[in-house]
């Protein structure tokens, strides 16, 4: 299946041999192109589309492909496409909400050597890096470690580890983080703003595989992670010098049943006021599993609301991976 072609990075603006450990070539080998097509009645296509596109990076001789999660997220098919044009399909193997992984399975034998999964926590800030997208040496971007912070995203996302890469790259979902060695350390998952209005900046943040290596195993045999699901309320937050508002909820979703509304601003989660995204989160997600009742103070103008929402499992919203 046909893929747009990106832009290729600037010849300066890629990494020069004598400045890495590795092989370039060989190596992005593993770095595959990956288009997935999402049902039209999917949970996530409105918000996501129903034909998304990025890149994966292939770990296991297996066919076993690492990629961003929302890339793939309710996928109904995946196509592959290797660095020499070899286009083979895949599915959706399993994908993790609490991380942002997404793996999946080559359906077909894939030319081209994986890459060993290495340890973000060894990078250190201001350590060079190779961050490439699909396309060989041309997709291939000089980078450095900016930071490594927590990242909350509006969705009810939390990374507490994410790698923040600069310069950013134009193709940034699925790309690999590489270090000096070649192994990977990371998965490109979004471009975010940072710097001020005067002199804004983009970087590109990247999910740890450190995160991966506990869940590996369950992701490979049962599409999920063992574990509790974490209460899911259906909100779109935005932070800002006010503290927390609601930019818009999920139709149908927990919150919304409860009576929350667009343009409300959270007071308090129980009686602990809260501002932070992250903490906001952190309380929500401390009080149990999903289905746990969520005590909600919100301020609509002049009036101060309290609401008891019946949190959920967000997986139960989502199709499934088909089971192969």
């Amino acid at each position: 299946m046909s893929r747009s072609v990106p832009p290729a990075i600037p010849p300066d603006e890629r990494p020069r041999p004598e400045e890495i450990g590795f092989p370039l070539e060989p190596t992005l080998e593993a770095v595959l192109g990956l288009k997935a097509q999402i049902p039209e009645d999917a949970f996530t296509a409105e918000t996501l589309g129903t034909e998304r596109e990025g890149s994966g990076v292939l770990i296991h001789e297996n066919g076993l492909v690492l990629t961003v999660g929302y890339l793939v997220c309710e996928a109904s098919r995946v196509w592959l496409t290797t660095a020499r044009g070899q286009v083979v399909s895949g599915h959706l193997l399993g994908y993790d909400f609490e991380t942002g992984f997404g793996l999946v399975q080559a359906e077909a034998p894939i030319d081209a050597s994986p890459l060993e999964l290495g340890h973000a926590a060894d990078l250190r800030v201001g350590e060079p890096v190779v961050t490439a997208a699909h396309g060989g040496p041309r997709m291939a971007l000089r980078s450095v470690l900016l930071a490594r912070r927590e990242f909350a995203g509006y969705w009810e996302y939390l990374v507490e580890e994410a790698l923040f890469l600069s310069p950013t790259h134009p193709s940034w979902g699925g790309a690999a983080c590489i270090d000096k060695s070649g192994a990977l350390v990371g998965i490109g998952s979004l471009q975010v703003r940072t710097g001020s209005e005067e002199r804004p900046d983009t970087v590109t943040m990247a999910l740890p595989v450190d995160l991966l290596q506990p869940i590996l195993d369950d992701l490979v045999t049962l599409g999920r992670v063992r574990r509790p699901a974490r209460p899911w309320l259906g909100l779109y937050l935005l932070e800002d010098e006010r503290g927390l508002g609601v930019l818009n909820l999920v139709p149908g979703g927990p919150a919304a049943r409860a009576g929350v509304e667009t343009g409300d601003r959270i007071a308090r989660v129980g009686d602990v006021p809260v501002c932070d995204l992250a903490d906001f989160y952190r309380l929500v997600w401390g009080l149990g599993p999903a289905g746990t009742l969520v005590p909600l103070t919100v301020r609509r103008g002049e009036r101060v609301l309290s609401f008891e929402i019946e949190s959920a499992d967000r997986a139960d919203y989502l199709k499934r991976p088909s089971l192969h």
